[in-house]
């Protein structure tokens, strides 16, 4: 009894893969495609990759924000006067001996940070230069130089901090925007009032070590600095 091809071929139809460059493609022979179904699998997965990506990365974000810029307090006291232009300074302000004496013991304590001559400053102000060990990752949020921030002689301090820092410390009574911050390109440049006590003295150092954070990318905390003197 002979077959029939026609029944033979139905019966036993062979069944391949056909792979295209994009690797899409599942065919059945005389079947219809199944491509469309592969690239949507495909488009899944590539979402739930990136889904996966931005939370681990947002997760990051908030560790670190946790980790490096706790709270500042409101201050308390009224806002200086200040020029409002260049040169930006205070206006009528004197620094409290013991507390600046503080101010420079804790924030020259930073690793690798030298107490210079600042380079773009008022005659008198004192540099906070990082040493050519410590690496920075935020050069362009940096004025001059390796000089992130410098201390006046009346107690004020020019720094450069995250913008979000930033805002938070103006909104906080803590500090103002240098007048030609967004002309040099760093938002988060601002004046941080002279601390005439030691609990402003608190709150001002911390934002010291966020400066040196945001420029350096380490992630050091006030604590890291060593004992500070509470009392005047």
């Amino acid at each position: 009894m002979k077959s029939d091809p026609k029944k033979k071929g139905r019966s036993f139809r062979r069944t391949h893969l056909h792979v295209d460059q994009g690797g899409a493609g599942l065919e059945s022979a005389g079947q219809p495609a199944y491509r469309p179904l592969m690239n949507i699998a495909r488009i899944g997965i590539r979402l739930s990759v990136l889904v996966a990506v931005i939370g681990a990365t947002a997760s990051i974000a908030q560790r670190e924000t946790a980790m490096t810029n706790p709270p500042l307090a409101k201050r308390q006291a009224p806002r200086p006067r200040t020029t409002g232009s260049v040169p930006h300074q205070q206006i009528g302000v004197e620094a409290v001996p013991k507390v600046n004496a503080e101010l420079f013991r804790l924030a020259f304590a930073l690793p690798g940070v030298e107490n210079r001559p600042s380079t773009f400053s008022l005659p008198g102000a004192r540099g906070m230069w990082i040493s050519d060990d410590v690496r920075i990752t935020r050069h362009d949020q940096i004025v001059s130089g390796r000089e992130f921030a410098h201390i006046h002689p009346d107690g004020s301090l020019h720094a450069s901090l995250s913008i979000e820092r930033a805002r938070e410390a103006v909104k906080a009574g803590w500090a103002e925007p240098q007048p030609i911050a967004e002309q040099l390109g760093i938002p988060g440049l601002v004046m941080i009032y002279t601390p005439l006590t030691f609990e402003e003295l608190e709150s001002v150092i911390q934002m010291v070590v966020d400066s040196y954070n945001f420029v350096t990318g380490q992630d050091l905390a006030v604590s890291d600095l060593g004992t500070s003197q509470t009392e005047p």
